[in-house]
């Protein structure tokens, strides 16, 4: 709509269609009257003669794996002086990546259910909500809540999660904290680009879900997942971005079921899947499928992005490679008038949970292994510490596109 203002008379391209005869104007009325009746003219002509813009949007997604609290890391993030919690310095030196992105997720994998409960670390996790206000600051603004201990504390931990991530703007999926809460779509546009978010998990460690309340957490079922893709594409999703909490851990490859539940996904719409739960590293590969409508898709899927942040590692007689994960970024480029989508560029960027001691405590810090590796300026790590780096960081980059056969955007780096 044309509006002009600042004169006696108002007149609109809306006064303009409904009369076109306006009589007992006053000269400047009537120029005014004519510019209007130009501009509308115009207006129509472009309307129907003028091709759509063609013209293109892109965005980047990054993903993590899982961001786990085990006990010393809730020690550490306490400040006897102050008596407060914090965890910024986990991620000050992956922070700075983030920024080139336009969603950051990464798996919650412990209930934020409030010290009233108390803090604890394996094997029911509860950690302070101050870990929120790091991973806001850090940059995340999704995390995934449907994994193997979202009930460590039972209800009413799922729902003080909840709580403390939306007073923080932090958007969630995987958990709801009520029936409606559970029947509401998450899509994130950013860029033109509409992005749908959906999450499950394999199971609750043997706790059952309240009889009546399954809304509470998202379990892997094949029918419902189909169903919630098509609602976001139904809602307007361009990309929909699956979290799935699956595989047996410690194994450093997918099993049969994590394949099969990948190829339902692609083929009921899902456009990127994001693997976590077996804490180490496992491949991603592109998949071409024929989809359930009977078109072709392409997807891509990382079966496990192993531990973002954990007290995990050979040092504390876990498997080899649980202090290494990987940050899993995807650019995505939607082409207009057609809004066609594409995933244009993959790159994976391995990183590791540096423990050492500092002040009398443990500390913690996640570290891209190629920056540290390259510059060799970090004042923290021992000289020792080099060499391992460098033998992760070609055993993980190698392993990370060890089974991928169809390219997405030329080479992943």
């Amino acid at each position: 709509m044309i509006i002009l203002s600042g004169c006696s008379n108002n007149f609109t391209a809306d006064d303009l269609q409904q009369n076109e005869s306006i009589d007992e104007l006053t000269l400047d009325e009537h120029e005014l009257f004519n510019d209007i009746k130009k501009a509308v003219a115009k207006r129509n002509y472009v309307r129907l003669n003028q091709q759509p813009l063609a013209y293109s949007t892109s965005a980047e997604l990054f993903a993590v794996g899982d961001i786990m609290m085990h006990y010393p890391q809730i020690s550490h993030g306490y400040n006897k002086e102050t008596g407060q919690y914090s965890f910024d310095s986990y991620f000050t030196e992956v922070k700075d990546l983030f920024l080139e992105g336009e969603w950051i997720i990464g798996n919650l994998e412990t209930p934020l259910a409030g010290k009233e409960m108390g803090y604890s670390g394996y094997p029911q996790f509860n950690a302070p909500e101050q870990l929120a206000d790091a991973l806001k600051n850090a940059g995340f603004n999704v995390l995934t809540t449907a994994n193997n201990h979202s009930l460590d504390r039972r209800e009413n931990g799922i729902i003080n999660t909840l709580k403390f991530l939306n007073e923080r703007d932090i958007y969630y999926t995987g958990t709801a904290a009520s029936k409606e809460d559970g029947q509401t779509m998450l899509m994130i546009s950013k860029n033109e680009i509409n992005m749908g978010f959906l999450a499950y998990t394999y199971g609750t460690n043997g706790i059952p879900i309240p009889e009546g309340k399954n809304y509470l957490v998202n379990l892997i079922d094949p029918e419902k997942m189909s169903k919630d893709i098509q609602k976001l594409k139904g809602a307007g999703a361009d990309v929909v971005t699956v979290s799935v909490h699956f595989g047996t851990e410690y194994t450093r490859t997918p099993n049969e079921k994590q394949k099969q539940i990948a190829e339902h996904l692609i083929k009921a719409g899902a456009d990127i899947i994001l693997g976590s739960h077996p804490h180490v590293v496992q491949p991603y590969e592109i998949l071409e499928l024929e989809g359930y409508d009977g078109n072709k898709r392409k997807g891509v899927v990382i079966y496990s992005m192993g531990n973002f942040i954990s007290n995990q590692g050979p040092d504390q007689g876990t498997a080899k490679y649980t202090d290494v994960g990987v940050i899993f970024k995807v650019e995505i480029q939607k082409h207009f008038p057609e809004n066609k989508i594409e995933l244009t560029h993959i790159q994976t960027i391995p990183t590791w949970v540096h423990k050492y001691y500092a002040n009398n405590k443990r500390n913690f810090r996640v570290l891209p292994i190629e920056k540290v590796i390259t510059t060799k300026e970090d004042e923290f790590l021992p000289t020792n510490t080099y060499p391992l780096l460098e033998t992760y960081f070609e055993d993980i980059t190698h392993h990370l596109n060890s089974i991928n056969t169809i390219p997405i955007g030329g080479k992943a780096n």
